[in-house]
């Protein structure tokens, strides 16, 4: 029985064509700024973000890190969504070795936070309270389903922060999902923000690798703090070559995954007892409660037997994330298991 795997768009293997460009590829040492393959692909991500430079890391969990301990001092304060990435899954790094307070505001279904409940969360000046210096968004949204924050929102709640004095880092693990949902480039969805990351090992099916992107001073920065977190790397060319195809090749295919997630989700509303709201699946994550009758982990337990692999994000919900290694005949195998395995025909 062949296993769906519907975890996440991170288990997509690289290419032929990256393998064969990771076999060629130029190398040197990126410590001392002498990989070629590494300085194009940082080119190239700096050009398709709008911004000054950019930064290659190993992770975006180490890109966000890079982000706010480049643009905070310990004992300040950031604001993020109460679902934000930085806030759930990156092992409290920002708190830890930034030292910094995060104090989050709740974001709404859509990925969005109020813009005045924000405005309302910045510290005034007081001895008694830390500074608010920094605004995380992300786009698309994880933990609201993949969810797009239009480029009109992100303009004006980064308008907002910066007239009050915060800097703004924007998450876009998952920003070319954005650029291709919304018809709208990520250097336009980036423009408003200080900093941006994305990820080359998800959708875009590169083995490893992020990108940090910036002004040239935040770059000089955040490369220093790289190499004190452990992030500096040698010939890393190797992994860098694969990358740059990612960019190049692999964005504009991230709709078909679209359409399949759309597919999942109208397949999944179609089942007696499944809850989902398929207008709402806007890229490539679906998000869905099984029947009442059954807790999430269960509902997931159960379908691991049956050879369909999901995540538990919590309460209710079960994830699933489709990529470029899940067939259009994989989503309806996945949706005749599940009804099978619930006892719950249409």
């Amino acid at each position: 029985m062949k296993t769906i795997d519907l975890r996440s768009d991170t288990i997509t293997h690289p290419t032929d064509e990256m393998r064969q460009a990771m076999y060629k590829a130029e190398v040197g040492d990126d410590v001392f700024g002498e990989d070629p393959t590494v300085n194009r692909l940082e080119e190239l991500a700096a050009q398709r973000m709008g911004k000054e430079a950019a930064l290659f890391t190993p992770s975006g969990t180490m890109s966000n890190l890079l982000a706010v301990l480049s643009q905070t001092r310990h004992g300040d304060e950031i604001i993020l969504g109460s679902e934000a990435h930085i806030f759930w899954n990156e092992v409290g790094g920002a708190a830890a070795l930034g030292g910094v307070v995060m104090r989050t505001v709740e974001n709404a279904s859509d990925g969005t936070m109020d813009i005045s409940a924000v405005e309302a969360t910045i510290r005034s000046q007081n001895i008694h309270y830390p500074p608010t210096t920094l605004l995380c968004l992300e786009n698309t949204h994880n933990r609201c389903g993949g969810s797009v924050l239009s480029a009109e929102y992100t303009a004006e709640i980064c308008g907002m922060a910066h007239s009050r004095g915060l800097k703004v880092h924007l998450d876009g693990a998952r920003i070319f999902n954005a650029e291709v949902a919304l018809g709208v480039s990520a250097t336009v969805l980036a423009a408003p923000a200080d900093s941006v990351c994305f990820c080359l090992s998800k959708g875009l099916s590169a083995p490893v690798g992020s990108l940090l992107c910036g002004s040239q001073d935040f770059i000089v920065r955040a490369r220093k703090l790289r190499k004190m977190v452990g992030g500096g790397m040698r010939q890393a060319g190797v992994i860098a070559a694969a990358g740059i195809i990612a960019i190049e090749k692999m964005v504009q295919r991230l709709a078909e995954d679209h359409a399949s997630a759309k597919k999942l989700a109208l397949g999944i509303a179609a089942i007696k007892g499944m809850k989902i709201d398929p207008s709402e699946v806007q890229t490539n994550i679906v998000m869905f409660e099984p029947p009442e009758n059954m807790e999430a982990p269960a509902f997931i337990k159960l379908m691991q037997g049956a050879g369909v692999l999901f995540t538990y994000p919590g309460g209710h919900r079960v994830r699933a994330v489709v990529h470029r290694m899940i067939s259009a005949a994989d989503i309806d195998e996945a949706l005749m298991r599940i009804k099978q395995a619930i006892g719950k025909p249409v």
